[in-house]
This record gives C-alpha cells, sequence and structure tokens, in this order.
C-alpha cells in the first residue's frame, strides 16, 4: 500500500521553476534516497512534501501521518530532551502524558540516549542532538519519514553514528525518504534511489541500476563526487 503518492508537482520561486511535473510513489515500508548537486530541487519536494512550502501545482496525498528531521535538528533550546519529544504528542494527537513519556523513553533508549532525558540542547553532541530529532519525529507514529540531508551539519564521525540509527529504523517498517549526499549510505540502505538535477527526476530505479547508470547526467554527478 502507498504511503505517500506525489503527482505532477511543481514550485517556482521569482518565477524560477524549482521542482518541475514531479511524481512520486513509496510504498509502506520502502526507503527511497533522492541524490543529486546542490540547486536541484531536492529540499524543495521534501518542503512541499511535508507542507513547509505550498506547491504551485500537482497532488499530495498520505495514507497516515509523516514525521520530517532537518539538517539542523531544529530542537528548542528552553525544552529538555523529553519535552522536545513529547510536546507534539501530548499537545498536539492528544496522547496520555504518561504514554508519551513512556514511548519517549522507549525511543531514547534505541538512540542510545536513555541518560540524557533532563538534558537540554546544548549539552548534547550534534550527533546526539540529531538523534533526539529522529526520536522526536518517530513519537508521532508517523507512517513516513522525510530526512532532509541529517548529516550534513556533522562532523566524520557523528555522521556515521547518526547514519547507523537511521539504518536501524528499517526494522520498524517505517517508509522513508531521504535526501542525501552519503553515496554509500544511500546504496546500503536504500530500495531505490532517485537522482534529480534541474528541478526534474533524471534517474530512478535500484541503488545498482542508478550507481552503474548508462545516463551521462547521472554518471557525470557520481563521477565528481568519485574525485573522477
Amino acid at each position: 500500500m502507498k504511503a505517500l503518492e506525489i503527482k505532477n508537482l511543481a514550485k517556482t520561486f521569482d518565477g524560477m521553476e524549482v521542482i518541475n511535473n514531479i511524481s512520486i510513489s513509496v510504498e509502506d515500508g520502502e526507503v527511497i534516497s533522492i541524490i543529486g548537486p546542490s540547486g536541484s530541487g531536492k529540499t524543495t519536494l521534501l518542503r512541499c512534501a511535508c507542507g513547509l512550502e505550498k506547491p504551485d501545482r500537482g497532488e499530495i496525498k498520505f495514507a497516515g501521518s509523516f514525521g520530517m528531521v532537518f539538517q539542523q535538528f531544529n530542537l528548542f533550546p528552553h525544552w529538555s530532551v523529553l519535552k522536545n519529544i513529547t510536546d507534539a504528542p501530548v499537545n498536539v494527537q492528544k496522547q496520555d502524558r504518561e504514554e508519551a513519556k513512556k514511548h519517549a523513553m522507549e525511543l531514547l533508549e534505541k538512540m542510545g540516549l536513555k541518560d540524557r532525558a533532563d538534558y537540554y540542547p546544548y549539552q548534547l553532541s550534534g550527533g546526539q542532538q540529531q538523534r533526539v530529532a529522529i526520536a522526536r519525529a518517530l513519537a508521532l507514529n508517523p507512517r513516513i519519514l522525510f530526512f532532509d540531508e541529517p548529516t550534513s551539519a556533522l562532523d566524520p564521525e557523528l555522521t556515521q553514528e547518526v547514519l547507523k540509527v537511521i539504518k536501524s529504523l528499517k526494522d520498524l517498517n517505517i517508509a522513508m525518504v531521504i535526501v542525501t549526499h552519503e553515496m554509500a549510505f544511500a546504496r546500503d540502505v536504500s530500495d531505490r534511489i532517485i537522482f534529480m538535477d534541474g528541478g526534474v527526476i533524471v534517474d530512478e530505479g535500484e541503488p545498482d541500476k542508478v550507481m552503474n547508470s548508462d545516463n551521462e547526467r547521472t554518471r557525470a554527478f557520481l563521477g565528481k563526487l568519485a574525485g573522477v
């Protein structure tokens, strides 16, 4: 069953079409990585999908709730880790407060952060903050999770820490759409990879198909990343 279906999506900023006629469907439990150069429309696509930007045209259909994990964590600095995770479930979804706390602690344990529940974001490393952000998204019991370059603000060691956590989420059968520049990670975790450039989908398929694509633009992009 489809967790998300996007049809003919388009978005223009200041007269420039940033995404043009994009159509994507995501099945329950499917993991899709979106790759491409800066300015190709990847983040705009995610922001339109989760309602942070209003598309000019097109259709977006969800089958259930979603969560979003941002590049810069976006934790509330004046709230504890626990409150960051439980606030939306309690005040938006009207979950029982004690049940929300219990779930939050289970998520923190999964993230290896059970002993950090009473800490504030400034007391955590970047990798720990991003794991809290992932726990916050999971607390909403989403059917699909969006990740917008979740490791771009982290150094290499912390990047691997967060990527390991994201990989572990596959066991939860939550659909994921991940914008990333981490090609090895995209190959390992994805069921499908989408390559975007110039606001359109240039290439799409199983990881090995895209990584070994005959498409000249895809090959040029991957070649630059490999230093070729």
